[in-house]
């Protein structure tokens, strides 16, 4: 992320959590682009990388789905990682604060079996080479699922993003911290990212295979994906 949007994000971790309580499908559907990785098992042996990893929630649906894994989760936000590991969690996460674009600087090597990328790449200043640098810490045949927001072109579907916006998220963002930047930020930046095909079609250009789309359900269903892909076998 660009130092700007980091800043957003350490002044809004603090009460991160309390805001996200609110929606009552956000920990469900994170668990739901967990399990689409397609992981047999509890992923014992594996390992797994979260990076965007916030104050822990995506996390936290990665070792639910996969108790038995190891995992890696990254964030670029001081005060969104020190939130994360105020809570309880097994010696097999860990947690590593760092640019999500310098990950192997960071001691963030490969290869991972499997990489959950929650609310992370709309926000990278250079999303194609966030990704391919994603893909190259995978091994062969194994899965990224990208979870983030994306609009379709459809002018109900963005006027739905507005109305969800400024009636709730706005609001309550500046009620609970005092400063609604943050939550105005995450309405623009939806409103510029990718829609779903031009997505699916920059994780096929980032060298990504087998890529696909799920939705999610509920009033969200247009609007909140999980993007899947697999680094190829050669």
């Amino acid at each position: 992320m660009s130092t700007d949007v980091t800043a957003l994000f350490d002044r809004g971790g603090r009460d991160y959590d309390a805001l996200v309580a609110a929606n009552p499908g956000y920990h469900r559907d994170l668990a739901r682009s967990a399990r689409r990785l397609g992981i047999a098992g509890g992923g014992q042996g594996l390992r797994l990388l979260d990076v965007g990893c916030g104050t822990g929630a995506s996390t936290r649906a990665l070792h639910e789905v996969f108790p038995d894994a190891s995992i890696t989760a990254v964030d670029g936000s001081a005060r969104m990682l020190a939130r994360a590991r105020e809570k309880a969690w097994p010696a097999t996460v860990r947690f590593v604060h760092a640019d999500a674009r310098r990950l192997p600087e960071a001691g963030v090597r490969g290869p991972f079996d499997g990489i959950l990328a929650a609310y992370l790449v709309r926000n990278l200043p250079e999303p194609d080479a966030g990704l391919r640098l994603l893909r190259d810490l995978l091994r062969p045949g194994a899965p990224l699922a990208v979870h983030d927001y994306s609009l379709p072109r459809r002018k109900a579907d963005r006027l739905l993003w507005h109305a969800v916006c400024w009636s709730v998220i706005i609001p309550a963002g500046r009620c609970v911290t005092g400063d609604a930047s943050l939550y105005r930020y995450l309405w623009r930046s939806v409103l510029d990212f990718d829609s779903p095909p031009r997505f699916e079609a920059r994780l096929r250009q980032a060298g990504f295979d087998r890529v696909r789309r799920e939705p999610m359900s509920g009033w969200q269903r247009t609007l909140t994906h999980t993007f899947l892909g697999v680094r190829p076998d050669a």
